[in-house]
């Protein structure tokens, strides 16, 4: 079994996930896309997750890789039908690959907050069985403003509509952050642009509250992360 990664940003990798797909002995390639590394072929690979990054997906001028991305995701999910798993600029992308649109969220969205399953979810293979409500990280100023046609809205926030989808039988994506480890929020603080959304978002010293509540929550991130691990496992293995 083989995984193939997209990489927007260095520090926007699969974090906690990678200590699951060790123990697995499944391998995986990493595309550093903003780097400009090419796509490879997608035929050899069994499921893709694509990461988030600072950049929006409108922004193909200045990122004109986001257009063969965006080409590719589409061609993963309804042309070969192979599970998808996308996370924050992923969740974003296989939205607006597929004929949703994004938006600018109104407020941004970053801290340890909570989001909630929608009925809708009960039934869902890879969400069906995680908690009702969980703490999670956001950190976003953008969000799904129309999820795509026949997608099924499967996690909510009074402030972000579409917190988690699934598109048809094979594509799921969280806004959230389900990857959290320990420097996380450390290696997140570190980027200019993160941590200006941070501070313009919540105030001077938002870093600190940021990771005393990330740290607070890690428990917790690691139980949410490794149950979606397991629940996309066994669907990638029916």
């Amino acid at each position: 079994m083989k995984l193939l990664v997209f990489q927007h940003i260095d520090c926007e990798h699969p974090g906690s996930l990678r200590n699951y797909l060790r123990e697995d002995g499944i391998d995986w390639d990493a595309v550093e896309l903003d780097e400009g590394e090419k796509i490879p072929d997608l035929e050899p690979y069994d499921m893709l997750w694509v990461m988030g990054g600072p950049m929006d997906v409108w922004d193909v001028d200045e990122h004109p890789w986001l257009v063969a991305e965006k080409q590719a995701i589409r061609t993963w999910v309804n042309d070969l039908k192979k599970p998808y798993l996308g996370m924050c600029l992923g969740h974003q992308l296989l939205a607006d690959a597929l004929g949703g649109t994004c938006g600018p969220a109104r407020p941004p969205e970053i801290g340890i907050l909570e989001v909630s399953l929608t009925s809708e979810a009960a039934n869902d293979p890879v969400f069906g069985d995680l908690p009702k409500t969980q703490k999670c990280l956001q950190w976003h100023s953008v969000e799904v403003a129309q999820a795509p046609e026949g997608a099924v809205v499967l996690a909510s926030s009074p402030e972000c509509r579409v917190q988690a989808m699934r598109v048809g039988t094979n594509a799921w994506s969280t806004q959230y952050h389900v990857e959290v480890e320990p420097d996380t929020i450390i290696n997140w603080g570190a980027i200019p642009e993160y941590r200006k959304a941070l501070e313009d978002g919540l105030g001077k010293g938002a870093y600190d509250v940021i990771k005393s509540d990330g740290d607070a929550a890690m428990e917790e991130f690691g139980q949410s992360s490794r149950q979606l691990y397991n629940n996309f496992m066994a669907r990638v293995r029916k």
